[in-house]
């Protein structure tokens, strides 16, 4: 039975990462499961959880952590275990309002205090079309509670100030 492991990665960005990390895994019997990786600010990171048989993994981890020396930094985890499951749906958030700093708290903190846990992020922040005002934009998939309904989670937002803009749907 195979063992699972969940590596989180970043690099100086260039050509070629992802194809030593995959190599690296393939060698070492690996198999890579899922992925999420993005470029951002002249960096390459990512997060991805791969299966490999526990004879081969204190191998793999070591060949992993000897990627470091070429500037690929990797860290290893076992997978968490699941909390226990509450009744709760997948929704999509899209978040739109005035940029200002401490907007990412807001809104993740609003969406904690209600018990909505935050499964994937994605932020921009870009010139609104009409003026030169930076807007703050954010696409979020989140674990809502059964308690909870569409109007619940989007007065919540929506209280932080007037200039934002919830929608939501679920997925």
């Amino acid at each position: 039975m195979p063992d699972f492991l969940v590596l989180t990665v970043i690099a100086d960005d260039k050509p070629g990462i992802v194809e030593k990390l995959s190599s690296v895994i393939a060698d070492h019997q690996g198999n890579w499961l899922e992925s999420r990786m993005a470029q951002m600010a002249g960096k390459f990171a990512g997060i991805l959880r791969i299966s490999i048989d526990s004879e081969h993994k204190s191998k793999l981890v070591a060949a992993l952590s000897s990627l470091d020396s070429s500037g690929l930094l990797v860290r290893v985890e076992n997978p968490a275990t699941p909390l226990a499951s509450k009744a709760t749906h997948i929704v999509s958030l899209s978040v739109v309002g005035n940029d200002r700093p401490g907007i990412v708290r807001e809104v993740s903190q609003a969406l904690a205090q209600i018990g909505v846990n935050v499964l994937e992020l994605s932020t921009s922040c870009e010139p609104a079309e009409m003026s030169a005002v930076p807007l703050f934009r954010s696409e979020i998939r989140a674990s809502v509670p059964d308690t909870l309904d569409h109007d619940d989670v989007s007065d919540a937002l929506e209280a932080l100030s007037d200039d934002l803009m919830v929608e939501l749907q679920n997925d």
